[in-house]
């Protein structure tokens, strides 16, 4: 059944391409309401939403088929995660979207403050000519205090630098190292560090330890003149306090973006001119929007596909240079997980993952959470998605050990999974990273498993596969690829081999009885 993803607000049209180039049914329904929003949801597999469309505990709950939410955006604000991480429902956003927007208007935000653009912009359409009204400052040799050197803060702290800026900032996540490499002075106290700064920036996100971080104690400590920018969160400078200081004089200028409450059409920084306000466009240019929505879509695509998303809230974060490593092997993880449920029968108590070559000492998290993924959405009802597999897994009773080792026996790498015993490894092969077992119950092999295979282990002796072929032939099933691997000291036989066709009980039982003294038939659907 084709899957169905709903967009609740714009997005960009190359974003919807990826959907439907990939084959997904795409719904752009704008301005649902709340209940009609509760009202769509059942039908469909994925939702994508900006800012504007709440999604909560309701929309969740009524959500039957929901596989994963993507944030055209940074924040997730207006997303119940915890609802939707108790229901095995991923949420993701494109953190990186819009990151070069933001910090280009932070900079805007600031000129336009230290020169008092704006007034002189709404002078000239007045008709006059007040040069001496608007004299400004330099951001040359200004201090610049950064509070937040997350993605957007490092791209402001790079660019103010070009201005010949001096950087002092406070963010009690920030390693010293990634300070000294943006040039930034770190602080571990907010109060110290204003009393430093001609220019404030705020890059924080929306917590109760950001919101009002910035009130009466921390204005009357300022430099006189000071300008204070925002285009993050509303609420991280309390407003009502800031325009009192404002009227006073002892701040100098404003540049806001973010509102506590949006759209803010009255607040008590309107009556000021020298607060310089925009509504919310940060993240408005052309080139944000598309990144967003692309960036978007692919993550969600993603997530339907059974991939592990990069970028999602509710699992721990992949950085980008492990999934460029080990990103490529999580669907051969599912295959593996998926075959060793249908080859055991029963969920396994026990579960060693080993990588080996290129891979070995890699982070090996999201490739044990596919490998359950594919272990438990075959046996178990329960949705399970990488958000909550681990969980899962700890409620089935599954311990899981990991071992990286150096040699990955003549490939460049390979991933092994043993289930109770049961092993399987595969590699990844050609510009497509195919993956292609190595490796099954101990058997050598060298083969891309199909849609549908046959796996029979039995003594070896001659005739066996002109037996299976003879039966399988009189029942319509063709023979597509075959692999066959023996352990000479046991002088048994493995035969992995990809079918297409019916294969029913009916056929099951043909090649039982026609191989005689079979150890083990499988059946494997992929």
């Amino acid at each position: 059944m084709t899957k169905k993803v709903l967009v609740t607000e714009k997005l960009a049209d190359a974003g919807l391409a990826v959907l439907r180039d990939k084959g997904y049914e795409v719904d752009v329904r704008l301005e649902l309401g709340p209940e009609e929003l509760v009202a769509a949801i059942p039908a469909y597999d994925a939702l994508i939403v900006r800012s504007a469309t709440k999604v909560d505990r309701a929309v969740i709950e009524a959500a039957e088929n929901l596989r994963i939410i993507g944030r055209a955006g940074v924040g997730v604000d207006n997303v119940d995660v915890e609802a939707a991480t108790e229901r095995g429902i991923i949420v993701c956003n494109a953190p990186t979207s819009n990151i070069v927007s933001a910090a280009e208007h932070t900079l805007g935000l600031m000129l336009a403050c230290a020169r008092k653009v704006p007034q002189a912009n709404a002078s000239m359409h007045a008709g006059k000519w007040e040069r001496s009204r608007f004299t400004g400052v330099e951001l040359y040799e200004k201090t610049l205090a950064i509070f937040g050197l997350g993605r957007i803060g490092g791209l402001v702290a790079e660019r103010a630098r070009a201005f010949g800026m001096k950087l002092v900032g406070y963010d009690p996540y920030c390693s010293p190292e990634r300070a000294e490499q943006l040039g930034v002075t770190l602080y571990d106290d907010v109060d110290a560090l204003v009393p430093l700064a001609d220019f404030i920036t705020v890059h924080l996100p929306k917590t109760k330890e950001t919101i009002g971080m910035f009130g009466p104690d921390q204005y009357a400590r300022m430099k006189d003149g000071v300008v204070l920018v925002n285009a993050a969160r509303g609420g991280i400078y309390n407003v009502d306090s800031l325009a009192d200081f404002l009227a006073a004089g002892k701040i100098g200028a404003v540049g806001i973006d973010v509102y506590e409450s949006e759209p803010c059409l009255t607040s008590p920084l309107h009556e000021f001119d020298n607060a310089v306000l925009t509504p919310h466009i940060a993240a408005s240019t052309r080139e944000a929007q598309l990144r967003a929505g692309v960036q978007t879509a692919e993550y969600v695509a993603a997530g339907l596909e059974g991939s592990i998303v990069p970028t999602a809230l509710n699992m721990a974060p992949v950085p980008p240079e492990v999934m460029d490593a080990v990103g490529p092997y999580v669907p051969a993880c599912q295959m593996m997980g998926s075959m060793l449920a249908q080859i055991d029968g029963e969920i396994p108590q026990f579960l060693k993952l080993t990588t080996a070559g290129t891979l070995a000492n890699a982070d090996v998290s999201i490739l044990v959470a596919g490998t359950l993924k594919g272990i438990l959405s075959y046996k178990s009802s329960t949705t399970v998605t990488p958000v909550n597999a681990d969980s899962i897994a700890k409620r089935h009773g599954i311990k899981v050990d990991t071992l990286s080792v150096a040699d990955a026996d003549g490939y460049a790498s390979t991933v092994s999974v043993v289930a109770d015993g049961t092993e399987v490894a595969c590699t990844l092969a050609g510009e497509a990273q195919a993956a292609r077992l190595v490796s099954l119950l101990g058997y050598k092999l060298d083969i891309a498993p199909a849609g549908q295979s046959l796996v029979f282990e039995y003594v070896d002796a001659p005739g066996r596969v002109g037996t299976i072929g003879t039966i399988l032939g009189e029942a319509g099933i063709n023979i597509t690829t075959m692999q066959i691997g023996t352990k000479p000291a046991e002088q048994c036989a493995l035969v992995y081999m990809n079918v297409e066709g019916d294969v029913d009980d009916a056929v099951l039982a043909s090649l039982r009885a026609g191989l005689g003294d079979l150890k083990n038939l499988w059946y494997v659907k992929l």
